[in-house]
């Protein structure tokens, strides 16, 4: 057998684990995946989680392509550091809280699928090697995808289980 490749493997954990999310939420039945879970919590519904993950791919992007373009991007978003990621995500919950839920899962489809695209625009060396390219600091590209997709997608989804065991 023939081993994967890490940008291989990569995909297929986005594309997996992003399935395993929506499940959860089709398994809710449609009339009650708009309830807000009593929480102290930030996320208390299933568009705030959806929500949270699509800003980050946003996030994501925008460094991408700065980072392609020569520059340094700011990370994690102007204004914010990454000491205070709490304020960040709050503010992310904050501009979203008019969106609908079948709005909300549109849209990370559709960035899910632009930042899976950038994965497969990239040779695995490209992803693997550390320093590659000189925005990613000491880091690789495999380490910013993974973070903001696959990895994200299993916080998502034992958030999404927890509200769908409470509603």
């Amino acid at each position: 057998m023939i081993a994967e490749s890490a940008k291989e493997i990569l995909l297929l954990n986005c594309d997996k684990n992003l399935k395993s999310l929506l499940e959860i939420i089709e398994s809710v039945p449609s009339r009650k995946r708009g309830v807000s879970i009593e929480t102290p919590e930030r996320d208390k519904n299933f568009r705030d989680v959806l929500m949270h993950l699509y800003e980050w791919h946003v996030m994501l992007e925008r460094w991408y392509r700065e980072g392609m373009d020569g520059d340094i991007p700011f990370m994690p978003a102007p204004g914010y550091k990454w000491s205070n990621i709490k304020l960040l995500n709050m503010q992310i919950w904050e501009n979203y809280q008019d969106v609908a839920l079948n709005q909300a899962i549109k849209k990370l489809k559709l960035s899910h699928e632009r930042v899976m695209d950038l994965i497969k625009s990239h040779t695995n060396e490209e992803i693997i090697t550390k320093k590659y390219y000189k925005w990613t600091k000491t880091s690789n590209l495999y380490s910013y995808f993974a973070a903001n997709t696959s990895n994200h997608y299993i916080w998502a989804i034992k958030k999404c289980e927890v509200i769908a065991n409470s509603i």
